[in-house]
C-alpha cells in the first residue's frame, strides 16, 4: 500500500508540472490573441505571447520541480539510482 500512495503522489506531481507547462503557453496564447485583437498587430502578438508563455511555463515548471526536490530531501527520501542496461537499446 505505501508504494501505491507514493506512486500516486509522484504521478500527481508529474501532472502538476505538465499543467504548468501547458498552462503558461495557453495563457500566453490568449494574451497574444487579445493584444492582436485590440492593437491590430497581426500575428506578432500571438508569436510574442506564445514565446513569453513558454518561457514563463518553463520557469514555473522548474520552480515546481525545485520545490518538490526540496520537499523530498527534507523528508529524507533518497532517489534510487537506476543501472544502465545495454540490452534495452536493441
Amino acid at each position: 500500500m505505501p508504494h501505491e500512495a507514493a506512486g500516486q503522489a509522484a504521478a500527481g506531481q508529474a501532472w502538476r508540472i505538465i499543467a504548468d507547462l501547458f498552462g503558461g503557453v495557453f495563457v500566453g496564447l490568449a494574451l497574444g490573441f487579445i493584444v492582436d485583437r485590440f492593437a491590430h498587430t497581426g500575428p506578432w502578438g500571438l508569436i510574442g505571447g506564445v514565446l513569453l508563455g513558454f518561457a514563463v511555463s518553463v520557469w514555473m515548471a522548474w520552480q515546481t520541480a525545485q520545490r518538490l526536490m526540496a520537499q523530498a530531501k527534507a523528508s529524507g527520501v533518497e532517489p534510487k539510482s537506476v543501472p544502465f542496461d545495454e540490452d534495452e537499446e536493441d
